[in-house]
């Protein structure tokens, strides 16, 4: 079923660069990075003391900073939306801090931060009056999250869907990551030949979808299109992904096939790109094997981190904003292109003139996501 009467009628979002998408392209353009040591907590046990955060956000004792996070980005925008708006709400841990803190005091765990209280703490702060849902599809959930708004959209379930995503830098995922392995010593470098890990990163956007029906009802001004999705699973194994790429594969083939255009459509792929060597490669491996010949490609981790469920959207943001500008963002840190990622990623931005986008991303448990947008 082609995804082509959905529209976004707004985006923005909030990174360690500010307020608002401009700032974070600019960043990108500049070459850019905010992964630097930080205090939020102690670190000398882990593999690496940086990270990428936004600065003004100050822990409170009583209140999670993904809360403080996502109301900074709904006052900023004045952000109102149809009261029979469906919320979805993509996070990875959400308020993972007020467990944290929970924890370290000994107390006994609580219902209160769960995924699903932050949704209805979103339905009361827009006042909106249908029931939501959340969508924790690891590092691919916003992502997932559009491919779900679009579904809901074409299926005449609902006529208006805001995706709020949001994850912070804790000591929780920090500590993770670090057992696993997979954080570079000093930043991320995706696609280099010398990259080492991913950064931690954190961002909170939002995007309202609606039908073409309901936009042209609202008078909304259109920012763009999301054309086609695709969803899989390659079951490979709890955090790595198929080294072949063959989930992802499916998931682009299936985004590119509802979207009703071919692979040589495609301008660009805005990359998962967590630079850890596995991930990598396995991408160009799952582009490879569909693209004829190399398309330009780049990752936003490498200025932010990885911002893990809120990383599908900033990315979305980002190659909106690149369709815009008929150019596409170099991929800061990156020094010396992987062998197999030549032809494909660059420091520099690239120019275009072709009309549609592809977004990627892939999770732990095998989750592969992928999006065609269109202006």
């Amino acid at each position: 079923m082609s995804n082509l009467d959905v529209i976004v009628a707004d985006y923005d979002l909030i990174t360690p660069f500010g307020a608002g998408v401009t700032p974070l392209m600019d960043a990108l353009s500049a070459g850019q990075s905010a992964v630097k040591k930080i205090d939020r907590f102690k670190t000398g046990h882990f593999k690496t003391c940086n990270a990428a955060v936004i600065d003004a956000l100050v822990p409170q004792a009583d209140e999670s900073i993904l809360l403080m996070m996502l109301e900074r980005l709904v006052r900023q925008n004045s952000l109102v939306v149809p009261p029979d708006t469906t919320i979805i709400f993509a996070s990875t841990v959400g308020e993972i801090d007020l467990l944290e803190r929970a924890v370290i005091a000994g107390g006994e765990k609580s219902a209160a931060g769960s995924l699903s209280e932050t949704l209805c703490w979103l339905e009361d702060l827009l006042k909106v009056n249908t029931q939501g849902m959340v969508v924790s599809a690891a590092c691919a959930s916003s992502t997932a999250a559009i491919a779900r708004a679009c579904s809901l959209i074409n299926s005449g379930r609902s006529e208006s869907v805001l995706i709020v995503a949001g994850d912070i830098v804790s000591e929780f995922v920090f500590s993770g990551f670090s057992t696993l392995m997979a954080l570079d010593d000093n930043q991320a470098r995706p696609f280099d030949k010398n990259r080492g890990g991913l950064s931690i990163g954190e961002a909170a956007g939002y995007m309202l979808l609606m039908s073409t029906e309901r936009a042209a009802e609202e008078q909304v001004r259109v920012l763009g299109r999301i054309a086609g999705s695709g969803m899989s699973n390659d079951a490979t194994h709890m955090t790595a992904p198929s080294r072949e790429g063959e989930g992802l594969s499916r998931a682009i083939k299936k985004s590119i096939s509802s979207a009703n255009v071919l692979p040589n459509d495609i301008a660009f792929i805005a990359a998962h790109g967590t630079g850890t060597h596995y991930n990598d490669a396995m991408e160009i491996k799952a582009f490879s094997s569909i693209f004829d010949e190399a398309v330009p490609i780049f990752s936003v981790k490498g200025a932010i981190g990885h911002t893990m469920g809120s990383a599908g959207l900033v990315q979305a943001m980002v190659a909106f904003e690149s369709l815009k500008e008929k150019q596409v963002p170099g991929t800061v840190a990156l020094q010396t292109p992987a062998e197999e990622a030549e032809g494909w990623v660059s420091t520099a931005r690239q120019s275009f003139d072709k009309t549609y986008g592809l977004v990627v991303n892939a999770g732990f448990g095998g989750i592969n996501v992928a999006v065609v947008i269109q202006l």
